[in-house]
C-alpha cells in the first residue's frame, strides 16, 4: 500500500516521507506506545501510514493539510491499508488555524512533515500539544544539504537553521537529529 500511496503522492506534486524517514517514524510511534499521534502535512498518507503501523493498535492518527487533493488520497491510502475510518481523523485547512483548536497536552507525538518555513509556525503550537514525554520531529530538518553550508543563506534554510537553534535551547526539550532522509529533527518534551 505504501508504493500505492507514493505514487498517488508523486502524481500529485506532493513529496512524500523517504523509507528511512518512514521507517524512524514508525520507530517513534512504537517506542512511546503512541495512542493519539499529529500528523501535520498528509503526504497523500505515506507518513501516516507509517505513523499508523508503529502507533498502538486502538490509537488514533490525526492528519491536518489545507491541500484537498492529499487529504482525499490520505483518506483512500488509509483505507487501502486496511485502517479503521475509526483510526483517522483527516482535517482540512491550515496547520495555524487548525492545532490552536486541539487539546492541550492530548497528544503523544506531533510529526511536522511540511516544508521547513511552515515548522517554524507548528512549532509552539506542537509543544503545546504534546503530554510530558511526547515527542515532536520534524522532517526536512537538513534542508538538502543546505543547513550546514554556512554561505546559504535563503529564506528557507534561515528558517531551518533557526528551528535548529530553538529546539537546542529550549529547556522543555531534549533533542536529537536523526540522519535519515532530509533529516529527521526529534525532540522529547521533559517531564
Amino acid at each position: 500500500m505504501l508504493a500505492s500511496a507514493r505514487r498517488e503522492a508523486r502524481r500529485l506534486g506532493i513529496v512524500p516521507v523517504e523509507p528511512g524517514t518512514g521507517a524512524a517514524l514508525r520507530l517513534l510511534a512504537a517506542t512511546l506506545g503512541a495512542r493519539a499521534v499529529v500528523d501535520v502535512g498528509t503526504g497523500a498518507g505515506v507518513s501516516g501510514i507509517y505513523l499508523l503501523r508503529g502507533m498502538h493498535p486502538a490509537g488514533v492518527l490525526t492528519t491536518v493539510d489545507e491541500d484537498t487533493q492529499g487529504s482525499q488520497a490520505a483518506r483512500r491510502a488509509f483505507a487501502d491499508a486496511g485502517f479503521a475510518a475509526s483510526r483517522t481523523r483527516v482535517i482540512g485547512g491550515a496547520a495555524g488555524s487548525v492545532l490552536p483548536r486541539l487539546a492541550d497536552g492530548g497528544y503523544d507525538m506531533v510529526f511536522c512533515g511540511g516544508p521547513g518555513t511552515d515548522h517554524l509556525a507548528g512549532y509552539e503550537e506542537a509543544l503545546r500539544l504534546l503530554r510530558p514525554g511526547g515527542l515532536v520531529a520534524f522532517d526536512g530538518a537538513l534542508g538538502q544539504d543546505r543547513v550546514v553550508d554556512p554561505s546559504i543563506r535563503d529564506a528557507r534554510t534561515s528558517a531551518l537553521r533557526y528551528l535548529h537553534r530553538q529546539v537546542a535551547e529550549d529547556p522543555r526539550l531534549l533533542p536529537a537529529l536523526l540522519p535519515t532522509g532530509d533529516g529527521l529533527l526529534c525532540a522529547v518534551k521533559r517531564p
